[in-house]
């Protein structure tokens, strides 16, 4: 039974595969060799979240690249396979229910009035990272986008690290395929990023985060500051404002990191589109076009993404500076390609771009952190207020920073002691 099962999930994903592949021969808007700046951006502008296309429109150049397979790491994969059968949403259709490692969701139809929030769940957890990781030494620049304008940086952060350790979905490093500590703390999982090491005046400063199962428990977040040598507690609402790096959210972290339970979700639609996520330069090109606002030129290609639509649940996020929040998720991939937020007048405001490579070692040459089989890493992540045009683009590695390797993922590089409030104090000596 096990063999037949695993061969109808395989004969699935493969079907699933075909489908997305064929979708995306025939909706072809663009072709490889293409290449797109500001003065043919219209060509792409169906092809882009608006604000993406923004950015073309203000600089940032692309390079059309044919559409590539990506996979899943092996091991996720047979989670999946493994565990997958099993899990639901809950009645009042916002929380998982049965879900212990894998994709939730791995074949998510269009027609399920539930589709938007299976397919958050599955972006909740992702293949591309499963148990721990640690993402050392990045640095992210704040400047100003704009066509042909000369480099104006505003700030410059330099982080040490960004962590996460999950008490559940893990597929590769004991404890598996949860941590039994979960049935104690009912975590999902722990967030942290310390210490910040530039700019001198806010050295020190560090975030914590713990992400709960339970749908009605609001994350325990606290910041350090380390001007006031104060450890402060923050509600959900503050994780959506200006925290640490002055773009960056942490709700926004990754392209969308808040808390699913706290969002009606809308499924708006498959759709084919242009994403980065298989870049050819690392570190990535502060692009020259645009003021060192983005990356580029970089390769894009054509993918078929899911777009979905949340709307704060204000009951539970009522001060959010958000109205909605439109989402496009790769749907071979399963991460964040792209992500406008939109203000409370209904305007466009912040935009997310991700940049990604598909690999066996974030850096060709790594020393560490190599693995047997392929995976993505990020390698840029920029956020821009369009109103403004102030961008903050995190470069992981960074060209800055004697540290290349940067992701360690699935290593055990992160472990449960960095998660506590003791912990973050002490790396801010």
């Amino acid at each position: 039974m096990r063999g037949q099962r695993q061969i109808k999930f395989v004969s699935l994903v493969a079907v699933v595969t075909v489908v997305l592949a064929t979708s995306i021969r025939v909706s072809a808007q663009v072709k490889p060799g293409d290449f797109i700046t500001a003065d043919n951006a219209s060509v792409v502008k169906d092809l882009l979240a608006p604000g993406v296309y923004w950015r073309v429109q203000h600089g940032m150049t692309m390079k059309i690249v044919p559409t590539e397979r990506i996979d899943w790491p092996p091991p996720y994969r047979e989670a999946t396979e493994k565990y997958s059968a099993q899990v639901t949403v809950s009645a009042d259709h916002r929380s998982l229910v049965g879900y212990v490692a894998g994709q939730p969701f791995p074949l998510v139809d269009p027609n399920d009035p539930y589709a938007a929030v299976k397919i958050m769940w599955n972006n909740s957890f992702r293949p591309m990272y499963t148990d721990d990781l640690d993402a050392r030494f990045f640095g992210c620049h704040g400047r100003f986008e704009e066509r042909e304008r000369k480099e104006h940086e505003v700030e410059y952060e330099e982080i040490g690290h960004y962590l996460l350790y999950n008490e559940v979905g893990r597929t590769e490093i004991e404890p598996l395929p949860f941590d039994p500590d979960f049935k104690s703390t009912g975590r999902y999982f722990m967030t942290a990023l310390y210490p910040v090491l530039a700019p001198a005046e806010i050295r020190g400063q560090a975030f914590l985060r713990f992400r709960y199962a339970d749908p009605n428990r609001g994350d325990d977040a606290w910041f350090w500051r380390p001007g006031s040598r104060r450890l402060r507690r923050q509600n959900e609402a503050a994780l959506g404002s200006s925290q640490g790096v002055e773009q960056f959210y942490p709700d926004d972290y990754e392209g969308f990191s808040a808390k699913n339970e706290n969002y009606d979700w809308k499924f708006l639609g498959e759709k084919t589109m242009l994403g980065a996520i298989n870049v050819e330069h690392v570190p990535g090109i502060p692009c020259p076009t645009d003021g060192h606002a983005s990356v580029c030129p970089e390769r894009w290609q054509l993918r078929r993404m899911f777009v979905v639509e949340g709307t704060p649940r204000r009951s539970r996020v009522p001060e959010e500076l958000y109205s909605k929040h439109i989402v496009y998720i790769d749907a071979e991939a399963w991460v964040v390609l792209a992500h406008d937020a939109y203000s409370r007048k209904g305007e466009l405001f912040k935009s997310f771009a991700n940049w990604l490579t598909y690999r066996d070692r974030p850096v060709p040459d790594a020393r560490v952190a190599i693995y047997p089989f392929k995976r993505l890493f990020e390698i840029a992540e920029t956020t821009t207020d369009v109103q403004s045009g102030l961008a903050e683009t995190c470069f992981l590695p960074s060209p800055d920073t004697t540290e290349k390797e940067t992701w360690y993922i699935n290593m055990g590089a992160a472990n449960k002691t960095m998660f506590t409030l003791q912990a973050v104090v002490n790396a801010a000596h």
